[in-house]
């Protein structure tokens, strides 16, 4: 018996090592990070904003990305599972902690129907995630699944200010770090108020408006 002693010594050390090494393996992938890459067909950097790789078997496998690519901003989704044929549209939903749930229309990639990517709404949704603690994604499938994942945006704030710093723009925070008045912030307080009030509100923004045409 005591001749075991030292192997079980051995293995009880390798457990622990594997273990730790696997906690901190978890939190390192918690994380938003930063990397520029190299586009090999063009010979051009671009750089990207990584969302942290998914829990596995809590949520379906997704990845969002923020990229900076030939000085234009894209929002890309990428799943394990098919979303919809190449080059074709389809609806996500993303809702940033407990705040109103937004509905864009994506498009897969020519050459992929497990990624889909929006130019026009990158910028929205950038400004939305500097805002909160989760994002909530739902997209809805050609084959009419939904998959669903809820993304961590801790550290986020380094990574996405790097990318749209490298595309030109500014973020919604003000120099001090305060949160200006998202259009997500808005539609929750609209949508809070009674029909009358939010008429008010609409003929007060058609008048605004009109005044800075």
């Amino acid at each position: 018996m005591k001749a075991q002693r030292p192997l079980n010594s051995f293995k009880f050390v390798g457990i622990l090592c594997f273990l730790t090494g696997y906690s901190l393996a978890v939190q390192a992938d918690n994380t938003w990070s930063y990397r520029q890459q190299n586009d090999s067909l063009t010979n051009q950097s671009y750089s990207v904003a990584q969302s942290p790789l998914p829990r596995p078997g809590v949520y379906d496998d997704m990845t969002l990305e923020i990229i900076c690519k030939n000085n234009k901003l894209q929002a890309i989704i990428t799943t394990d599972d098919l979303i919809a044929s190449q080059g074709s549209a389809f609806t996500l939903q993303y809702q940033i902690d407990k705040n109103v749930p937004v509905t864009l229309t994506l498009k897969t990639f020519p050459d992929s129907k497990r990624k889909g990517y929006t130019e026009l709404e990158a910028k929205r949704i950038t400004d939305d995630l500097l805002t909160g603690q989760t994002v909530f994604i739902r997209v809805n499938t050609m084959i009419k699944t939904v998959l669903s994942s809820t993304i961590a945006l801790d550290n986020i704030q380094e990574p996405l200010k790097q990318v749209l710093s490298d595309c030109d723009l500014n973020s919604a925070h003000t120099a001090n770090n305060e949160l200006t008045y998202s259009l997500s912030q808005f539609e929750q307080d609209f949508n809070q108020r009674s029909p009358e009030h939010q008429s008010q509100i609409l003929k007060g923004l058609k008048q605004l408006m009109t005044d800075i045409k």
